[in-house]
């Protein structure tokens, strides 16, 4: 079914395949259950031959470790081995958990996917990716993102002790959100140029991302023949609660099906 071209992962739908979901930043944690319910209820409710999910499905991932542990980890894994029992669900990394392990996700019956892997469906191939690869304006997080994403640097990470990971990720989370209340940040979009490339390089005229909290469809290129689609991140508690879906049909239409609606 798969099959590895460098430099993308490609996957090839089966033909009997007439619906995919895409959704991606549902930044899972216990102290939000309202997101949780509403991810849960989706995912053993879909009608989609497959559910790929583009990075950030948790807040946090210090290690598979943390799910033998946390009771609320369990709960989500069993919601993502019931669905994979059903349907095809598939994960790739995102900025807040990419230190999710094969071993979690082949336990799930989760396939692995890489960051980016082109999707062929239907008449047309898409280009999936989490997206803050291509904010190249954020300088100092290109920085840190090559550093936590290197080999040695989660070894390291991995083999200290459980408690102390978490404490670690908790005084990061606390940096970021103290940065979001910063009046003069300003936040990184996917470069153009960047996209771009991407596409000419996997030969596809569409992407696919999350990351960016900013759901949209951008037309790129002079005359528009590339397209960026942006998922939107899911938030339940909110004033005005996110949470949407979108659909591939292998007809080629395209919908984002809000869930907070329904």
């Amino acid at each position: 079914m798969t099959a590895t071209v460098l430099p993308f992962q490609v996957f090839k739908a089966p033909e009997t395949w007439r619906t995919v979901d895409f959704i991606s930043d549902l930044h899972l944690q216990e102290q939000d259950l309202s997101t949780f319910e509403l991810w849960q209820s989706y995912m053993l409710q879909t009608t989609a031959d497959a559910v790929f999910i583009l990075g950030d499905l948790f807040e946090v991932w210090v290690g598979d470790d943390a799910a033998l542990h946390h009771d609320f980890l369990k709960r989500c894994q069993t919601v993502l081995k019931t669905t994979a029992s059903h349907r095809h669900v598939a994960f790739m990394r995102g900025n807040r958990d990419f230190l999710v392990g094969s071993a979690f996700l082949n336990d799930c019956h989760v396939h692995d996917l890489h960051d980016p892997t082109l999707l062929s469906f239907g008449q047309q191939s898409w280009l999936m990716c989490h997206g803050d690869e291509g904010c190249l304006d954020d300088a100092d997080y290109q920085i840190f993102r090559r550093m936590v994403r290197s080999s040695e640097w989660q070894r390291k990470f991995l083999s200290k002790p459980l408690a102390e990971r978490e404490e670690m990720a908790r005084q990061m989370r606390l940096q970021s959100e103290a940065n979001k209340k910063n009046p003069l940040a300003v936040y990184a979009d996917v470069d153009e140029k960047w996209a771009i490339d991407q596409l000419q390089s996997a030969q596809c005229v569409s992407m696919i991302h999350g990351h960016t909290h900013k759901p949209a469809d951008h037309h790129l290129g002079q005359s528009g023949q590339f397209v960026r689609r942006v998922l939107s991140d899911w938030d339940a508690t909110t004033q005005h609660p996110r949470a949407e879906v979108l659909r591939w049909h292998a007809s080629g239409q395209v919908e984002r099906i809000n869930l907070i609606a329904l």
